[in-house]
């Protein structure tokens, strides 16, 4: 066994971690997939053991690739932290994100702490609202950069598709009553117009049991078996399950989320954390 690790194998074995896929890491490196296959054969010889399991769909770290993932992580971390630190390229500063209650556990905390390990001295404060309040807290300067839903799929800018999904307690039972009742967001929010929306076209009969920005609200309305809501299918939490049309409910529309500031006040660090988030967001 070699007793040097390369900081460049280390980085691209990271990167295919994290996307899961060959493919995507050498789009993300900048190389082709024969040329990150390679470097990862090469980690697999130095160590002389198997790191990936290659699948149909990807690829899944073996028990080894856990264990060096763990140690790759903080080695890169460190050099990061050194160089940027040593070369005045760590940013400083606080910047103020909004973010919609419904991405907050599935995006934020993979996009902080990505870019903490490279500017661990920069400071993002997390402020977590709809989308249509965001804009508005946009508009005044209260937020510096906003992560926001649109209903248009194809609007320019947007990063991620993100399809709109019924979502009900995996225990609950008689939610199909009539008519159906909803526990929705503020009805100027994208899951209150989608499924009035869609219902309406459907000539299905539906209530509105619960609506409010309080995502905490909502889901323990949906968890006391009295609703059902929408959310994007990347949110849904582990104990809800997803309706499909086989349940009787028409299909919903798909959303882009994409980012919004002030481009002519925009620092140094609310670009840069925007370019971040435009990197990372897609592969999450």
């Amino acid at each position: 066994m070699s007793s040097y690790l390369d900081l460049d194998l280390l980085r691209c074995f990271v990167m295919v971690a994290d996307t899961g896929t060959l493919s995507r890491a050498a789009e993300r490196v900048g190389r082709s997939q024969a040329a990150v296959s390679m470097q990862m054969r090469r980690l697999e010889s130095i160590l002389e053991r198997p790191l990936l399991n290659r699948t149909g769909r990807g690829v899944v770290m073996t028990v080894h690739g856990e264990r060096l993932l763990t140690h790759a992580r903080r080695i890169l971390r460190s050099h990061d932290e050194a160089m940027a630190e040593l070369s005045g390229r760590s940013l400083v500063g606080t910047l103020r994100f909004g973010c919609p209650d419904f991405y907050a556990n599935a995006f934020l905390p993979a996009l902080l702490q990505k870019f903490a390990q490279q500017h661990p001295h920069a400071r993002i404060e997390v402020v977590c609202a709809p989308s249509p309040r965001l804009l508005g807290q946009l508009n005044r300067n209260v937020i510096d950069l906003a992560l926001v839903s649109t209903a248009d799929e194809a609007a320019p800018g947007v990063l991620r598709i993100e399809e709109l999904v019924w979502v009900v307690h995996e225990n609950a039972k008689g939610w199909q009553s009539v008519p159906l009742r909803l526990a929705l967001g503020d009805p100027d929010t994208l899951d209150y117009t989608a499924a009035v929306s869609t219902l309406e076209t459907a000539k299905r009969a539906y209530e509105i049991a619960y609506s409010s920005g309080s995502l905490s609200g909502l889901l323990a309305v949906v968890r006391s078996g009295q609703a059902i809501a929408v959310l994007t299918r990347a949110t849904v939490p582990p104990d809800f399950r997803i309706l499909s049309t086989d349940n009787g409910l028409p299909r919903l529309p798909r959303i882009g989320l994409m980012l919004q500031m002030d481009e002519k006040q925009a620092s140094h660090l609310t670009r840069a954390f925007e370019a971040h988030v435009r990197t990372w967001l897609p592969l999450l």
